[in-house]
């Protein structure tokens, strides 16, 4: 089973937040493969499907960004699933909103939710797929520019990044992450 978790902050406040870019896919799934997430279960919101033939656990985790490897460490002793099987979808400031980029594997590269996650599993050997979020502008403060919402005119450019993602992770189930990284990077 392959479990799929998007990153973001749980409330109202974050809906349409840049951290949230993570949530966000992870709802466009839920939506293109009629998954129910709302499990409220090891420190997250969950809801398991099938996605490309492959049983899938959706998960949000719900411990705030910062403390995000606490519930994918939940969820990962639970299921008892191999570090193979695991994706996590999350913002990233060096790419274009929509853009994406796919990663076998890596450091946190200043990102607090995969930090945590490092933390918490002891390796950093999962699969990534990176959704561009845009650079903070010259004189933001770096929390400020990721809580801060999306403005209007690029909805039409995120909603083809979030479809783009989702497929993304279907390719990355069917085909594996070469492939996908093949397929999706550049």
């Amino acid at each position: 089973m392959y479990i799929i978790a998007g990153l973001g902050n749980p409330g109202t406040q974050y809906m349409g937040t840049r951290h949230n870019a993570g949530f966000s896919v992870i709802d466009e799934l839920a939506d293109k493969y009629n998954i129910s997430v709302d499990t409220a279960k090891h420190k997250g919101m969950i809801g398991k499907g099938i996605i490309a033939g492959e049983k899938v656990l959706l998960v949000k985790p719900m411990t705030y960004m910062n403390l995000s490897g606490e519930c994918i460490r939940e969820v990962m002793d639970y299921y008892k699933a191999d570090i193979s099987d695991l994706i996590v979808i999350f913002d990233d400031i060096s790419l274009e909103p929509g853009k994406l980029r796919l990663r076998p594997k890596g450091s946190a590269g200043g990102h607090n939710g995969i930090k945590s996650i490092i933390a918490n599993l002891g390796t950093d050997q999962f699969k990534r797929v990176k959704f561009g979020v845009g650079d903070k502008p010259k004189g933001w403060d770096l929390a400020d520019w990721v809580l801060s919402k999306f403005p209007t005119d690029i909805y039409d450019v995120l909603r083809q990044g979030n479809e783009r993602a989702c497929e993304a992770v279907e390719s990355i189930i069917t085909d594996g992450i070469e492939s996908a990284m093949n397929r999706f990077n550049g």
